[in-house]
């Protein structure tokens, strides 16, 4: 088989998995809210704190994938998500805050493991559109979050479907083991880890003008991304929703990402510059920002599913140009480190807007405004992508 199609297709369905383990309480949140009897605002204090542990696992990553090779470790990282899932469901708050941080991290590793693969079998004009095919498994793995998981829990219970999905996580990593074989030749055994790898993948990104605007753009994108896998569901229950309604329209808007990212992917190959591209898509989940933030219950379902979508192919689609990128501008030999770096600042995103939404909503008990507010961040990341880089004066 072609190196490439099967690393595409590992890679694709390997990160569904974790997709679908990491979205899954966002999702089910209203029976785990209900059950427990917690505040909707903590959906955000979790979400936030599996971002905190992903910020360290992917500025940490960089020399685990070189050791022990990217297949290896994307094996390890669904067997993490599973660990994390399954803690979830003891229900108590020490257990809902190690879930979170082992979800959190291990999750995290996938991408820059996959990159690291796809960097290697991937020529590299086409590395927008191979990234982005591989990305359209975090929309898939919504997807099915978004079906089976209020169906799941209706049929069952919460705990239930939190098991299920540990379960699939820890058969696919079974399935992924004879590949470790194949795509793993270059790891270097010897490779060591050392504290100041955090520093060296941290540095590398900053003094690259162009890897620190993706970082920048990454940090505005995931955090908007995370408020939106977070809150969307629960926000549509408290405006007449069934928990069952509000999964499927999740499900729909999710979908739309999936051809959205290759198209922006095959776009962003093809005609239209990178840059040029990322603007377009952080004012336009800017404007989705505002179209939630305007929603109310007096609007009808297919204006808040169309809103829904645009922010789905807006926010939820541009990885693939942004890793390609990364990709792109790293050092070699670093891909895997270089992006761990930049997807870390996603990760501040990711543990930042959540909290302020959830603040937002503690002090005002409205969940538009969050929507509002965490879009700025994107709207102003638009604005600059859009100005031409300054000509150097020699």
């Amino acid at each position: 088989m072609n190196p490439l199609l099967l690393a595409l297709g590992s890679m694709f369905l390997q990160q569904t998995c974790v997709a679908l383990g990491r979205a899954l309480p966002a999702v089910i949140a209203p029976a785990i809210i209900t059950d427990l009897a917690i505040d909707a605002v903590w959906v955000g204090v979790y979400f936030g704190l599996a971002a905190a542990a992903a910020l360290v696992a992917q500025l940490g990553c960089g020399s685990f994938i070189v050791r022990y090779g990217a297949m290896r470790v994307n094996q390890i990282s669904l067997v993490m998500v599973a660990a994390g899932t399954a803690l979830a469901t003891l229900g108590t708050p020490a257990m809902l805050v190690l879930s979170a941080l082992v979800c959190g991290s291990g999750g995290a590793v996938s991408t820059p493991a996959s990159s690291h693969l796809l960097g290697r079998v991937a020529a590299p004009g086409y590395l927008p559109l191979v990234f982005s095919i591989k990305q359209t498994a975090v929309p898939a793995g919504l997807l099915l979050a978004g079906v089976f998981g209020p169906l799941m829990t209706q049929w069952r219970d919460w705990r239930f479907t939190m098991l299920a999905c540990a379960a699939l996580c820890v058969a696919f990593a079974a399935i992924l083991h004879p590949l470790c074989r194949t795509f793993d030749t270059d790891r270097v055994p010897t490779q060591g880890f050392r504290v100041s790898d955090f520093r060296t993948t941290l540095a590398a990104v900053l003094a690259t003008p162009e890897l620190r605007a993706l970082s920048f753009a990454c940090l505005a994108f995931n955090g908007l991304q995370s408020v939106m896998t977070a809150y969307f569901v629960v926000y549509l229950t408290t405006i007449g929703y069934t928990p069952v309604a509000a999964g499927f329209v999740f499900s729909v808007a999710m979908a739309v990402a999936v051809p959205g990212r290759i198209v922006w992917g095959w776009l962003g190959s093809t005609r239209v510059g990178p840059r040029t591209m990322m603007a377009g898509l952080a004012l336009g989940m800017a404007a989705s920002g505002v179209g939630l933030a305007l929603s109310g219950p007096d609007w009808p379902t297919l204006a808040v599913g169309l809103t829904a979508c645009a922010m789905s192919a807006t926010a939820l689609s541009w990885h693939g140009i942004l890793l390609a990128e990364t990709a792109r501008a790293a050092p070699e030999g670093m891909r895997g480190a270089v992006t761990g770096g930049v997807l870390s600042f996603g990760q501040v995103g990711a543990l930042s807007l959540p909290i302020v939404y959830s603040g937002l909503l503690d002090a005002t008990g409205r969940y538009g405004i969050g929507f509002f507010v965490c879009g700025l961040p994107a709207a102003l990341i638009g604005a600059h992508l859009l100005r031409r880089p300054r000509a150097r004066v020699t």
